[in-house]
């Protein structure tokens, strides 16, 4: 060898030794004030970075469960599950050894004579040919960028620069991690940690993306690929480039039996085997779109729920909870069905959508929320994501519906259910202004009073709240509502319920203090400031869960309720997380809701609005129910509920023409004139779900109604003038609110006797009372 190549070699290995020596020197204490200064520098890092390391847990994924615990939904930013050392296959802690760390066991976080041989054949070379980190500086440099700074670009490239500092700040984390962590505690906390593509991290996410299995169960030609992919998640794609994984695999094979782990006639057969990927390769979706087109209405609104509840989205994605919810997937599944049957996903401008409530004094859990629609992405397939069964999203009202919330205010002023109720087909309001200019003028500039008039003219003149409610005359609930006052009627309605509605603007939006004066305020300013009757008649839009909610409060005994999505949620680790929520509150007396519930009860039967599809669908279960349609048929409602079950079902047009909507022969479609009703599709829709639902429960029986309930406060009963003469018994009624007609019959009484009134007993005040006098 000539002295000229003798020199060379020597000042290579002199390169070698002093890039060995300042590793060492940075690991130990600094022999010159260079080295002391650069490792000074490190040590005001490391200590910091290494406690984060300890403390700091890497994101994993939020798993969302049926009540069953079946995960219907996942939240995540990295694809990464927690797998505990004893659930990872030894066939995968042995690949990834024999591939990147076989001296593993033997270092204590470095390396120094894989350092040494890489420093000498790098510096031979002139370039990077081969790498000395072990898996322990791996773990930390993939900690840092993963973990720490996860969210800061800079940071991570910091952590990924080629410098001295970086190696030397990384290697004392390192021999920092050895001693505060044993051998398999990092070995797993690696597995757990590394990329193996781009949102895949750690190997129970990958051993589910790229072979459908669990992390316990993989051979060792997946454990062998998922080994290789470390070193280069992008480049050595099974899916994007499996001839390099497959070279890059049986690599991974020959190093496990250099390394004595695999018998070489065994490593043979596995190098001849295909990859056997899962086809497609997939990470589990994140997100509402991942829990399907069933359960995706109902994710959207828990995710709102948590969100309300304190959780940032961000916190979902990284904390690994585990949010168990109250989704029945049963219950669901047929009220999926019921929607779609009764309008079919396709059906342009028509959307169906019904919510599933289960009463209750401590809660009420929402165990369905669906539409017709398909929660989605994909427009085109008539999917969306908009919250149609939870939000305020039926823009143009449930109609009748709201004629509960009368009733209900009028119970509390005294009436009861048998309490008679006058129901001219025509009324004009001397209370309410604000009337078309068909209307009476009031005397003022521009201002008509209030007038209707019932769908048709075939309502007897009076009759009790309970027939009332079953029949729906629209001119009884105006009377109803002057009487008990328009304030009491809409506090009722957040009450029992529309809390959320109510809180919205006449628009189903948050009230906007820029927008135009009536969007400025919520629904129930608007209709208390305005006097505006037509409140009764539920003209504005309202969300089908809070309808739900409204039977499930009714149903409870008056118990209210906020409608839960959830059982409970564990964190991470599996303790329970406290969740804020807002106290059950009595609404209404229970009375008052017992006696609501049955005067609801005809609904579904006789001559009630919903009772020809009741008897259709084969009901005969004692329920509450009230069907609902608005004035141009652009949108139709049924509420119901059992002891057991509360639902409501709305039907409205969701296309952007606001037409009406027509049914008949097919399905429903949206026409000029429209004829819907809510006993059609909507009462179709609740009663075909829940005689599924309802099969094998038990019949429970509404409640009692306490008499006052009943018949009405004593201050409300009609004073009984039979036998009275008729100018006195007139005198009588009138000082007591009643107006006054008189007949005259054939009878052997005097004449100018009463013989006979109507109503006798109770009725409201200002009820027409009629007395039949004797002729003589």
């Amino acid at each position: 060898m000539d002295r000229k190549r003798i020199a060379t070699c020597a000042g290579k290995l002199a390169g070698c030794c002093l890039l060995a020596g300042m590793l060492l020197a940075g690991l130990l204490l600094p022999a010159t004030m260079t080295l002391g200064a650069l490792s000074n520098k490190i040590s005001d890092q490391v200590g910091s970075t290494l406690a984060l390391m300890l403390t700091t847990d890497p994101p994993l994924m939020t798993t969302v469960t049926d009540k069953d615990g079946n995960p219907i939904a996942h939240l995540y930013d990295q694809y990464r599950v927690r797998t505990p050392p004893d659930r990872i296959s030894p066939h995968m802690k042995t690949a990834l050894l024999a591939v990147e760390d076989r001296r593993f066991y033997d270092h204590h976080g470095v390396d120094w004579l894989a350092t040494l041989r890489a420093a000498v054949r790098n510096n031979s070379s002139g370039s990077v040919q081969q790498g000395a980190s072990t898996l322990t500086q791996q773990y930390v440099k993939n900690y840092l960028v993963h973990v720490l700074a996860r969210t800061n670009k800079d940071a991570q490239r910091a952590a990924q620069e080629q410098s001295v500092t970086r190696k030397l700040r990384e290697a004392r984390i390192a021999v920092g991690l050895e001693t505060a962590l044993s051998k398999d505690e990092i070995l797993a906390r690696y597995l757990d940690l590394v990329p193996f593509g781009s949102t895949i991290f750690g190997v129970g996410a990958a051993a589910q993306a790229y072979f459908d299995t669990t992390p316990d169960k993989l051979t060792v030609t997946q454990a062998a690929t998922l080994a290789g992919m470390v070193n280069s998640p992008t480049a050595l794609d099974p899916e994007a480039r499996p001839d390099k994984a497959l070279e890059r695999r049986n690599l991974v094979i020959d190093a496990m039996v250099a390394g004595e782990k695999l018998p070489k006639d065994e490593a043979d057969r596995h190098k001849a085997e295909p990859l056997g990927l899962s086809e497609p390769v997939r990470p589990l979706q994140t997100g509402c779109v991942g829990a399907g087109t069933s359960y995706g209405f109902f994710c959207s609104f828990l995710l709102n729920h948590l969100t309300e509840a304190g959780f940032s989205l961000e916190e979902l994605k990284i904390g690994g909870y585990r949010v168990e919810t109250t989704l029945d997937p049963k219950i669901t599944e047929m009220a999926k069905q019921s929607v779609e049957a009764q309008a079919p996903k396709t059906t342009p401008g028509v959307a169906n959508t019904m919510a599933v409530v289960r009463p209750g004094k401590d809660a009420h859990e929402v165990v369905a929320l669906v539409a017709n629609r398909d929660y989605g992405l994909k427009k085109e397939q008539f999917q969306t994501q908009f919250d149609l069964p939870s939000g305020v999203e039926n823009k143009f009202g449930t109609g009748s519906v709201y004629k509960v919330f009368t009733a209900a205010a009028a119970l509390q002023k005294g009436i009861g259910i048998d309490t008679i109720v006058a129901a001219p087909n025509t009324y004009t309001s001397k209370v309410f202004k604000g009337g078309a200019t068909s209307c009476p003028a009031t005397g003022e500039p521009n201002t008509h009073w209030y007038c209707l008039a019932n769908h048709n003219d075939r309502y007897p003149p009076q009759m009790p709240l309970h027939q009332a409610l079953a029949t729906s005359p629209n001119t009884a609930f105006v009377i109803l509502e002057e009487k008990a006052g328009l304030d009491a009627v809409v506090d009722m309605a957040s009450r029992l319920g529309m809390r959320r509605t109510m809180a919205a603007n006449i628009a189903g939006t948050t009230p906007d203090p820029k927008a135009d004066k009536e969007l400025r305020v919520s629904q129930a300013q608007y209709y208390t400031a305005g006097r505006n009757a037509s409140f009764t008649l539920g003209p504005a839009p309202s969300s089908t869960l809070e309808l739900a909610n409204v039977a499930a409060t009714i149903i409870s005994g008056g118990t209210w309720c906020e409608p839960t999505p959830i059982r409970r949620v564990l964190d991470r680790d599996g303790k329970p997380v406290e969740l804020k929520r807002p106290p059950c509150e009595q609404a209404v007396p229970e009375p008052l809701a017992n006696a609501l519930a049955v005067g609801l009860s005809e609904d579904s039967k006789g001559m009630g609005t919903a009772a020809l599809t009741a008897r259709k669908a084969g009901w005969k279960r004692p329920m509450l129910g009230k069907t609902g349609t608005t004035e141009e048929y652009k949108s139709a409602a049924y509420l119901g509920a059992t002891p057991d079950y509360a639902g409501a079902v709305q039907v409205f047009n969701d296309s952007t023409s606001p037409r009406g909507i027509c049914v008949g022969a097919g399905p429903p479609r949206l026409c000029a004139e429209g004829n819907i009703y809510g006993g059609t599709v909507p009462a179709a829709t609740w009663f075909d779900t829940m005689v599924k639902v309802h099969a094998d429960l038990p019949e429970k029986p509404l409640p009692e109604v306490e008499d006052r309930y009943r018949h009405g406060d004593a201050q409300v009963k009609v004073p009984d003038v039979v036998g009275s003469e008729v100018t006195r018994a007139s005198a009588v009624l009138r000082d007591a609110g009643y107006q006054v007609t008189t007949v005259e019959v054939s009878s052997p009484q005097p004449p100018g006797a009463v013989v006979a009134q109507s109503p006798r007993g109770v009725a409201q005040r200002g009820t027409p009372v009629t007395l039949s006098v004797s002729s003589g």
